[in-house]
């Protein structure tokens, strides 16, 4: 799965060396996308998509979240109502293994990286510019070396899992 870097740019002269330095090693445009307070100029930049501008990996996150413990909890119901209707049975392992399979979903959740749009608000709204970029699991390390190097006055904002995969 691909994984996306935050890059907090102080300015859009800046930010155009940047995607430039990256499309020349090989990171295709349509996955850099460009964001800025409305008064910030971003002409030249890859516009981020309104869904990337809404943070929908925060929602997405959120709803997973939200299903996995209203899933485990039904199933810690069951568990807890089931020996009291039917007695001990067979039956129990159902709600048994839901929990687990949910305790497990919920440790791999909290495994990912986790960065998120409104973690960069403030530094938006002082005219910096924040740069998404998609890449593969692997390149993260060389990506962030390379741009650190290139450009020290790119702020490395953190990464997070990259909705790329599901056309957001």
């Amino acid at each position: 799965m691909d994984r996306r870097l935050y890059f907090l740019i102080p300015d859009r002269q800046h930010a155009l060396s940047v995607v430039d330095e990256l499309v020349e090693h090989g990171i295709d445009k349509k996955h850099i996308h460009a964001l800025g307070d409305p008064r910030t100029r971003l002409d030249g930049l890859p516009i981020a998509t309104p869904r990337q501008k809404n943070d929908v990996a925060k929602r997405v996150e959120k709803s997973c979240w939200n299903i996995n413990m209203a899933s485990f909890t039904l199933a810690l119901i069951a568990l807890i109502i089931l020996p009291i209707v039917h007695g001990p049975s067979w039956w129990l392992l159902i709600p048994a293994a839901i929990m687990i399979g949910n305790f497990m979903f919920g440790l791999h959740l909290t495994s990912i990286p986790s960065s998120h749009l409104g973690e960069f608000r403030d530094a938006l709204t002082h005219g910096e510019i924040l740069l998404l970029v998609d890449v593969p699991e692997t390149q993260i390390a060389d990506v962030e070396t390379r741009i650190h190097q290139q450009h020290p006055e790119a702020a490395v904002g953190g990464v997070s899992w990259s909705t790329q995969a599901f056309g957001l």
